[in-house]
């Protein structure tokens, strides 16, 4: 069981690891599905053997979408609105990679419109099975400020 962390209980620089989980072919033929990118680097082994690569590669928002669905102590905070996000392909993500994150608490601001509230904004960098860098970004949350907390 888990406790709710309140904007006042996180801290600037912290730094969180997330859960790992493996890009299965599976994957990459549903999201194919679900966005229609059939992009030949994606769907065709011949097209994508002959580019940079020399394999197909996973779709860069499939590995971006899986990210923010891995378990970290993040999901302890008491979100009430992704907000924004960022990221830069680094490097391919193919079938059969194990990817994870490690993030850390860039800026910690209350917000300007609603004092009930904080603004987080992390860092990540999504690394696969060997910490080779794939991908890096910023993610920004709205996170609930404590009942009662004083604001400044």
């Amino acid at each position: 069981m888990s406790t709710t962390l309140y904007f006042e209980d996180l801290v600037a620089d912290q730094s969180v690891q997330s859960s790992r989980i493996t890009v299965t072919e599976t994957h990459i033929v549903l999201f194919a599905g679900l966005t229609g990118d059939f992009n030949p680097l994606h769907m065709d082994e011949e097209t994508a053997r002959q580019g940079l690569f020399g394999r197909r590669i996973a779709h860069g928002m499939l590995a971006h979408s899986m990210s923010t669905g891995l378990r970290s102590s993040i999901d302890d905070w008491a979100i009430l609105a992704f907000m924004e996000t960022r990221r830069r392909f680094a490097g391919p993500v193919f079938a059969g990679d194990t990817l994870h994150y490690v993030a850390q608490v860039q800026e910690l601001r209350r917000s300007h419109s609603n004092p009930s509230r904080g603004i987080a904004k992390v860092s990540l960098r999504l690394l696969n099975q060997n910490d080779e860098l794939v991908q890096e970004g910023e993610d920004v949350f709205a996170v609930a400020c404590r009942e009662g907390a004083t604001h400044e």
